[in-house]
Order: C-alpha cells, then sequence, then structure tokens
C-alpha cells in the first residue's frame, strides 16, 4: 500500500503529469473533476511507459542481431551487451512509470480528496495562465541550454516549481524540495540534480531583482 502523503505533494505529482491533456480555459479548468486529473495523469504515465518499450525492445533486436551475425568478433559482442543494457534500463523506467500510475489512485484515496483538487487546479491554472512569464524566468537562469529542449518531464516540475514561487506565496524552500522529490520519482538523478541547480539560480535572480 502507497505510503499516505500530503495532499498538496499528490496535487503537484496530479498537476504535473496532467499539465499536457488538459489545457483549457479558466472556466472550463475550474470544473474539471479530481477522477478526470487522475485519469489524465495515468494517461501520461501510460504514453511514456510506451514511449520506453518501443526502444528497448528494438535495442533488444538490435543487440541480438548483431550477436547472431558475428559471435567470435569481441567488439561486436561487446556493443550488443550496451545495447541490451541500455534496453534493460529503458524497460525499468516504463515499469517505473506503470507501477506510479497504478499507486496514483491509491495515493488520491487516502489523502483528502478536495484539497488534492483544489490545489492541482491552482497550480495548473497557474502555469497555464502565466507561462510566458514563468518561461521566461526560466530562460534567463538556463545556462548552455534551451527550455524547449530540456526533457517534458523536467521542464513542467521547473515550471510548478516557478509558478509555487513567484505567483502562489510558497517558500522557496518548499519548493524547491518538493520539486526535486517530484524529479527523483519521475526523472532522473542527473535530472534531479540539473532541477535543483535551475531553480536555486532563478532564486537568487529574483531576490536581486525584487520580483
Amino acid at each position: 500500500m502507497p505510503p499516505r502523503q500530503q495532499p498538496r505533494r499528490i496535487s503537484r505529482e496530479l498537476a504535473l503529469l496532467s499539465l499536457s491533456q488538459i489545457n483549457t480555459t479558466p472556466e472550463k479548468l475550474a470544473q474539471q473533476e479530481l477522477n478526470n486529473l487522475i485519469l489524465a495523469a495515468i494517461r501520461t504515465l501510460s504514453s511514456e511507459s510506451q514511449d520506453m518499450l518501443e526502444p528497448a525492445a528494438a535495442e533488444v533486436t538490435r543487440g541480438n542481431e548483431r550477436i547472431l551475425k558475428s559471435e567470435t568478433q569481441a567488439a561486436n559482442i561487446q556493443s550488443a551487451k550496451v545495447m541490451v543494457s541500455e534496453a534493460i534500463e529503458l524497460t525499468q523506467g516504463a515499469i517505473n512509470r506503470l507501477s506510479h500510475a497504478i499507486e496514483l489512485p491509491e495515493m488520491v484515496q487516502l489523502s483528502s480528496q478536495y484539497e488534492v483538487r483544489e490545489y492541482a487546479l491552482e497550480l495548473i491554472g497557474a502555469v497555464n495562465r502565466r507561462k510566458l512569464e514563468i518561461d521566461q524566468q526560466l530562460e534567463k537562469v538556463l545556462v548552455d541550454w534551451q527550455l524547449n529542449r530540456l526533457p517534458k518531464i523536467d521542464r513542467d516540475i521547473l515550471r510548478i516549481a516557478t509558478a509555487e514561487i513567484m505567483f502562489l506565496d510558497v517558500p522557496h524552500k518548499v519548493a524547491i524540495n518538493e520539486a526535486i522529490e517530484m524529479a527523483k520519482r519521475y526523472s532522473d538523478e542527473e535530472g534531479y540534480r540539473f532541477i535543483n541547480g535551475v531553480l536555486r539560480k532563478l532564486i537568487d535572480r529574483l531576490k536581486t531583482t525584487n520580483l
């Protein structure tokens, strides 16, 4: 059974996973039911899992073909091992995504459903309404990176944290810590370290510009 979590933490996850699928007017957004958010989140996780499994299967096939073509060449065998290793990593990522999808409804059930829905909608609304401002601020602190070139999950984690910092009066430390936790769950080690660094630079910049 998933551990009991604070409603806002679950709200952040729902908002993160629903952003790409719930893009509507403020009036229609306010009418969204909690079940719609959960369904959108599960669809996102399922789609990501499928996207990971397809290249994993292709890597296994390529690795197997390489071994069959030349079992005696060490270089080919080593290359095949790398392919299979990458496929295993992708498959593990897909399994993790699917496990999150299975856990999500129970996590919501164990929490305050009203609070979860309200804050998830508040986050989605803030990101949608202020997306231009949010992206402008993030672009200013990204070094040698472009926001639209980041992995989608990392980009949306940054947007949610920035919305909390700039428009929802969430303490900086809380926003960063929650963003890191989401990145650990849905991104990777490189992703959460990158997100941590970007958000700390953002806060430093906002302090100096009094925003």
